[in-house]
């Protein structure tokens, strides 16, 4: 691994390289792994630990191979079926063998991992994203580039979360284990949403979002980070402007969703107790 990330970090440096055989090489190298899922553009690491945030750590040279990926690539025809495609990155394969259960329709690329027991209702996951084991991504959900799903998560239809490839040190957008995003909700930037987090329809989370807890006596306002249970919905707030005031859209935390051994009856309570649409 330290040579492949010398490599590749060189190769960041001075793109002359991307010639070389042998850099060539260590990127294709870092893909199949990241496909195989033996590495990821960000893991779960202890709190404290150096470089991490939010206990994650963001592994920038992985993410610097996925971008040098592209022009090493050629063009190429990709026929599946009566369907044509003409791309630079093939599409995933082996799915039975992996566990996996993918609709008619649903779409991995090469460099993306999908873990065994995960559903992919027709949608589609992009090159080095992460989706773990129980997730369902549903009808016309999206996973953008790097963006890591954690196990038993719920991305209902027609979610978005984003991809962040550059720059190479920005972290990925992040769904942690046994979160529910409700339908249409979008969440890019490398917004982060804690685990067990339940956000409702049409929530819209970006780093400039203001992420508003006001299940307390005073509001407390956060960007980028989902406190863990957290159940969110859309809301507004009044901004002045040199035309007038205006309501701008935000999130709202209105509540905790309780801890329970049962996620599944966890959820349902948190969803009827505070009227969520999802």
């Amino acid at each position: 691994m330290t040579d492949l990330q010398q490599t590749i970090e060189a190769a960041w440096t001075d793109r002359s390289l991307l010639q070389k055989p042998e850099t060539q090489q260590a990127i294709r190298e870092v893909l199949a792994l990241l496909d195989d899922g033996k590495i990821r553009v960000a893991q779960p690491v202890d709190e404290g630990a150096e470089g991490a945030k939010n206990g994650w750590l963001t592994n920038e040279w992985v993410k610097m191979a996925i971008v040098l990926y592209f022009p090493i690539q050629q063009m190429e025809t990709i026929e599946v079926g009566p369907f044509e495609y003409h791309d630079k990155i093939p599409l995933k394969k082996g799915f039975a063998e992996k566990g996996v259960r993918v609709v008619p329709q649903a779409l991995a690329r090469y460099g993306s991992y999908i873990e065994k027991g995960a559903i992919l209702m027709p949608s589609y996951v992009n090159i080095g994203a992460w989706v773990g084991s129980g997730t369902m991504v549903d009808t016309w959900a999206t996973v953008g580039s790097s963006a890591q799903i954690g196990r038993n998560v719920h991305l209902a239809g027609g979610v978005g979360i984003g991809g962040v490839l550059e720059p190479p040190q920005a972290t990925p957008t992040i769904i942690e284990d046994e979160c529910f995003i409700g339908s249409r909700c979008i969440v890019v930037e490398g917004v982060h949403v804690a685990r067990e987090a339940v956000l409702g329809a049409n929530v819209v989370l970006t780093q400039s979002t203001h992420i508003i807890d006001v299940t307390g006596s005073e509001p407390v306002v956060q960007k980028g980070y989902v406190p863990p249970r957290s159940i969110v919905i859309p809301g507004t707030y009044t901004r002045q402007f040199p035309a007038g005031e205006y309501q701008v859209a935000c999130a709202l935390i209105i509540g905790q969703r309780k801890e329970s051994t049962d996620k599944k009856v966890s959820l349902n309570d948190a969803l009827r107790e505070y009227s969520v649409a999802v």
